[in-house]
């Protein structure tokens, strides 16, 4: 149960500041520190402020991914050759495949300085995106066009504060302009979502530590048991580090959790309906409303979590609030898996 991967983690000088090894070790830049528009000041902990650290990962203290710089890079199956200076350039990731999308917007391809961080970075040139943010491949262009909204307009935030992806989009949804967020919803809805994560029951995982804002695997790792949540790891940390959309991730979930989750999610049992009611028959969305099949199971937990707590109040979220209400951790865990099992 090994993560294949090709990086070394190196300790950090223990006399960093804590907002170094942030910087460091993610994809959030200094400028996001320098505007104040994060989290407190305080050093992150692997048990954070929710009752569901694993979905929230924050990065684990003196702990950073090292990177070869300066050289050429190649992913398999591209013809594209990137030397970085800067992997973590936020207005400048890199398009491994470009024959396999449409031409990007420069908001996705380029984003605008300052804080208006190229949307193809975090979620990547095909949309697929990493545990800590989002897959927006495929959803409704008016359904990005409202959650944009609602991150200018406060109406989404995070239930864990420390963590940076939320902060970031607070930024991003602050400074972006309304023919910008357009371009992007144009964009992303326009792209075919595929699969991306592969689920696998398991009564034990490899022990981790958090860097990037992701899972990865301890040097030395041993084994633990996977306990009521979920780990989501890269198939490949070389690939995910590079910033390749055709390296995709790993969820280990707990044994049962999948036909569990299938139960809650296609029977009245939660808020009175079956998901697909609103989602879609095959919970795929429909119009408005977001499709859930083959999603983040990591993300999908934090909605479910963030609804529950009122940190989401857009739009929808009302409707939403009142299905989840009554959901217990052991239950977002098992919908959550179930939901990313699926074909998207």
């Amino acid at each position: 149960m090994m993560i294949n991967s090709s990086f070394a983690l190196r300790r950090v000088i223990q006399a960093r500041s804590f907002m170094k090894i942030i910087v460091a070790c993610l994809s959030v830049p200094a400028l996001l520190f320098s505007y104040g528009l994060v989290i407190a000041a305080e050093s992150p902990s692997s048990q954070g402020n929710t009752p569901m650290p694993w979905a929230y990962a924050l990065n684990t203290p003196d702990v950073e991914i090292a990177f070869e710089f300066n050289v050429p890079r190649t992913v398999p199956g591209s013809d594209v050759e990137f030397v970085f200076s800067n992997p973590r350039n936020l207005y400048q990731p890199p398009d491994w495949h470009p024959e396999n999308h449409p031409e990007m917007p420069e908001i996705v391809a380029r984003g605008r300085e300052p804080l208006v961080f190229a949307c193809g970075y975090c979620h990547l040139p095909n949309g697929q995106g990493r545990p800590e943010n989002t897959n927006l491949s495929g959803l409704s262009a008016q359904y990005i066009i409202q959650q944009m909204a609602d991150w200018r307009n406060g109406l989404r935030r995070s239930s864990e504060p420390l963590h940076g992806p939320a902060s970031a989009m607070q930024a991003i949804g602050a400074n972006a302009t309304e023919e910008e967020v357009e371009e992007a919803a144009a964009y992303f809805s326009s792209l075919t979502p595929k699969q991306w994560i592969r689920v696998v029951e398991t009564d034990t995982v490899p022990e981790t530590i958090v860097a990037g804002w992701m899972y990865i695997e301890k040097e030395g790792a041993g084994i633990e048991p996977i306990g009521n949540r979920i780990l989501e790891m890269p198939e490949d940390l070389e690939r995910t580090e590079l910033r390749d959309d055709n390296s995709g991730f790993i969820a280990y979930v707990p044994v049962g959790s999948i036909a569990r989750g299938e139960q809650l999610v296609c029977s009245s049992t939660v808020g009175g309906a079956p998901c697909s009611a609103c989602h879609g028959a095959e919970l795929k969305g429909l119009g408005p409303v977001p499709a859930l099949a083959g999603r983040s199971p990591s993300y999908i937990a934090r909605q479910l979590f963030d609804l529950q707590n009122g940190r989401r109040r857009g739009l929808w979220s009302p409707l939403m609030a009142e299905v989840v209400a009554d959901l217990a951790i052991e239950d977002i865990v098992a919908i959550s898996a179930y939901l990313a099992s699926l074909q998207p």
